[in-house]
């Protein structure tokens, strides 16, 4: 079975955290999407659905919390190259994100980061399987 995850985020204005998204060259799945939410297609087993914080509210109990006050998680997301890592950081803070942690290459790993309008923080890691 290929397992899909699916990262749900409350968002403050739909329409900026799409066009952040859509930024970093992912898709919108219109058949998920409506004026509450947005369904994002990283990949074909990996959606990000971006909630108002109202429609967020709908799916938890007690307050939902404020990203930019506080990293409660971090979302990786794996990449093929150096560059891959590079380019997805660069078109984040050209879209409208913020950096985050500063460049990371330790051994075989090669990292960077950025945080979305909303304060919801991404990595982007590089495994360089080859040595």
């Amino acid at each position: 079975m290929n397992r899909m995850i699916f990262v749900n985020l409350p968002v403050a204005d739909l329409a900026v955290a799409r066009r952040f998204y859509t930024g970093l060259g992912f898709d919108v799945n219109a058949r998920f999407s409506d004026g509450k939410a947005a369904c994002i297609v990283v990949s074909e087993t990996i959606f990000v659905m971006l909630l108002v914080r109202e429609r967020f509210a709908d799916f938890v109990t007690g307050p939902v919390a404020d990203p930019a006050a506080g990293t409660s998680v971090i979302n990786c997301l794996s990449a093929g190259s150096r560059d891959e890592v590079d380019t997805l950081v660069r078109r984040a803070l050209a879209s409208g994100g913020k950096p985050w942690l500063d460049t990371m290459a330790e051994g075989p790993m090669y990292g960077g980061s950025f945080a979305d309008p909303d304060g919801h923080v991404w990595e982007v890691l590089h495994m360089d399987q080859a040595g």
